[in-house]
């Protein structure tokens, strides 16, 4: 996949970013790439069919899914059409995707003998001997329907995110959170945990826990109505949890310090603290009398996997993904 697609792919799945589970919208990243891999073939449509070709000077079936995977989606695979039937997912002809191999058996010779590409609607795009790259009908054609041996996928949608792993503090916090699509992922397959948050984010996020309705949209010059956030927004302003600047603006895209994560947190689920919870707050950077201090005490009292366990808190540096998603996990399950 050369690196303009790349960066298109990526694009694609930030926009997703929070409409989508990491889940889905990796299995929407896996259909593209099929989707990809098969308008490039379309354009070899025609093209003669060579025995052992592999160019576009003439292809037999395996030669040019294996050419059209290599070339449009970086992804090799082996030469022949038997080699080819053994790597993938096998998966059922009622759930084929866009990109899935497509196998026949019995044509010119016995056992599995020619592969294409399922092009969606019900079509196979392959090298035939008689016309060439092109459409073949997956049902109802009387040579090829009845030779139909199973279907491959070989675009595989990642299981998690490849940036977080089991043994992380914050692994179950983010588990938790994207199951139940609190948080979503950075991008198919990544979480990004050391991303920074936003303000709009951070409405967001917590207004997916809270549910709140708003009454009104209006209440920010730099959040219209339109905008993903603008509901969460507007919630969370109306029950306090989050206010604007003097100008009249929410600061949508602007990050927040772990300062005003705490106490963003602690007005969201009303987070009480204990003279002995404060007692056991040792952080060297932080004392009694700062306007953060009970929001990060809370914090601190709640945190029952040891995610903000330590000497200091580093209240003025910005808040993570990671740090904000374990800051709800905790305040979700707080007793």
């Amino acid at each position: 996949m050369n690196s303009c697609k790349k960066a298109i792919f990526s694009f694609l799945a930030v926009i997703l970013f929070f409409s989508m589970s990491p889940l889905a919208s990796a299995k929407a990243e896996a259909a593209s790439i099929g989707e990809s891999v098969v308008a490039f073939g379309k354009t070899f449509m025609g093209v003669k069919y060579v025995f052992g070709g592999t160019t576009p000077s003439g292809f037999d079936c395996s030669g040019f899914v294996q050419y059209i995977y290599k070339n449009e989606a970086g992804i090799s695979l082996p030469r022949t059409t038997g080699e080819q039937f053994n790597v993938g997912t096998a998966v059922a002809k009622s759930d084929l995707q866009v990109g899935d191999l497509v196998f026949y058996a019995n044509t010119y010779k016995k056992g599995i003998s020619h592969v294409g590409v399922y092009a969606g609607n019900g079509q196979v795009l392959n090298a035939t001997s008689s016309k060439g790259i092109a459409l073949i009908p997956l049902e109802g054609d009387s040579y090829w329907s009845p030779r139909y041996a199973g279907a491959k996928r070989v675009v595989q949608a990642p299981e998690w995110f490849t940036d977080v792993e089991k043994t992380d503090l914050a692994y179950n916090a983010i588990r938790s959170l994207t199951d139940q699509r609190v948080i979503n992922g950075f991008t198919a397959d990544t979480f990004a945990p050391e991303e920074k948050i936003t303000r709009g984010q951070a409405a967001a996020i917590i207004n997916r826990v809270l549910g709140l309705k708003p009454e009104k949209m209006s209440y920010f010059t730099d959040v219209p109505k339109e905008n993903r956030f603008a509901v969460d927004i507007a919630a969370v302003h109306e029950a306090g949890i989050m206010n604007g600047y003097g100008d009249k603006k929410f600061g949508l895209e602007e990050q927040m310090t772990r300062n005003e994560m705490a106490s963003l947190i602690q007005r969201a689920f009303h987070l009480k603290v204990s003279e002995t919870a404060a007692a056991n707050v040792v952080y060297t950077d932080i004392k009694a009398g700062h306007w953060a201090y009970e929001g990060i005490v809370s914090m601190a009292s709640i945190d029952k996997i040891g995610f903000f366990k330590g000497e200091k808190f580093y209240g003025t540096h910005n808040a993570t993904r990671e740090a904000f998603t374990v800051a709800i996990y905790n305040a979700m399950n707080a007793k």
